[in-house]
């Protein structure tokens, strides 16, 4: 029995690395997140990241992904988005997240007492070019550092 399960282990791992591997979603471009260390995100530490644009006839969709505690005191975020081609000055866009309704219910995704975001800013974009787009994420609101950000990303797909 042992050497049938020394080759029946291996090829179920196999299947189960195939199988979860056929289930990312093609139109996705990026999708990475930063964790804030100490749940403490200050002005200074912008989170980055660089994506390559190969399609710049595509429509594309961004999102901002967040994670808070559910001791996170405001009902909204405000951040700055840097945007950037190599070698071009960056422009930046000042965004509103609303995290939760006038009663205190949180909008996002619960689960333990973490509430993930997942907020379009912008719908079918069309990048200038191809190539390598820079951004940079900064935390605008009064506080700072400002407490319970747990985590930071961007998640760009294609429009189908």
């Amino acid at each position: 029995m042992k050497p049938a399960l020394k080759i029946f282990y291996p090829a179920v791992c196999a299947f189960v690395i195939m199988l979860l591997g056929s289930c990312t979603d093609s139109s996705t471009i990026m999708d990475n997140n930063a964790a804030i260390a100490d749940h403490n995100w200050s002005y200074v530490n912008r989170v980055k990241f660089n994506c390559k644009i190969d399609d710049e006839n595509a429509g594309y969709n961004l999102y901002f992904n967040l994670r808070v505690t559910d001791n996170y005191k405001y009902s909204n975020l405000f951040v700055l988005i840097y945007e950037s081609a190599s070698g071009e000055k960056p422009r930046v866009t000042r965004y509103e997240l609303k995290l939760a309704t006038r009663d205190g219910q949180w909008l996002g995704k619960g689960s333990g007492n973490l509430y993930s975001y997942q907020v379009p800013f912008k719908t079918n974009y069309k990048f200038a070019a191809k190539g390598t787009y820079h951004f940079e994420i900064e935390q605008n609101m009064r506080d700072n550092p400002l407490h319970e950000v747990s985590d930071v990303g961007l998640r760009i797909t294609k429009v189908k």
